[in-house]
C-alpha cells in the first residue's frame, strides 16, 4: 500500500497550510486541470485561481478542498508541494467575507468599465476570481 502513497504540501508566505499523505491530487494549471497519483513523471507547471482537490489515505471517500490563487506546482520523488501566495482550506474559509469580497470586487468592475480604467478592472476581476472560488471551495466543508 505505501507504494502508491505521496505527500501533499500546500506552502504560504504564512506558512504551510496542508500537509498530509494522498493517493490523487487534481489541480487546474495554465494549461488546464491534471490529476497527479504516486509515481507520477517529475512535473513543475504554474498554477491558476481554482481549487486543489486531494484524496486523502487516511480517509479513503472524502476529498480535501483548498482554494488556491495561483502560484505553481513541483511533483517528484512523490511530494506534491504547491506554493501560493494565498491559499485556504474549505474549513477555514469565512464565507461571509468572502460574499463581501466578490460584491466589492463587482462593484469596483462597473466602476472601472465606467472610467474606462483597465488597469482597476484587470485588478477587479483577479479579486473576483479569487472570491469565487473561495466560496466554490467554501461549499465542501465536511
Amino acid at each position: 500500500m505505501a507504494e502508491n502513497i505521496m505527500t501533499v504540501n500546500i506552502v504560504t508566505p504564512d506558512g504551510v497550510v496542508y500537509d498530509h499523505h494522498a493517493k490523487l491530487v487534481v489541480l487546474s494549471t495554465i494549461d488546464g486541470e491534471i490529476g497527479v497519483m504516486a509515481h507520477h513523471a517529475p512535473i513543475i507547471a504554474p498554477l491558476v485561481i481554482d481549487e486543489v482537490r486531494v484524496r486523502r489515505v487516511d480517509k479513503p471517500h472524502h476529498e480535501d478542498s483548498i482554494a488556491v490563487n495561483g502560484g505553481f506546482l513541483e511533483f517528484s520523488n512523490d511530494l506534491v508541494s504547491i506554493v501560493a501566495n494565498s491559499a485556504e482550506r474549505a474549513r477555514d474559509i469565512d464565507l461571509r467575507r468572502a460574499e463581501y469580497a466578490k460584491q466589492k470586487a463587482e462593484d469596483t468592475i462597473k466602476v472601472a468599465e465606467e472610467k474606462h480604467n483597465v488597469d482597476e478592472l484587470a485588478r477587479a476581476q483577479v479579486s473576483l476570481r479569487k472570491a469565487i472560488n473561495r466560496i466554490n471551495v467554501s461549499s465542501h466543508r465536511n
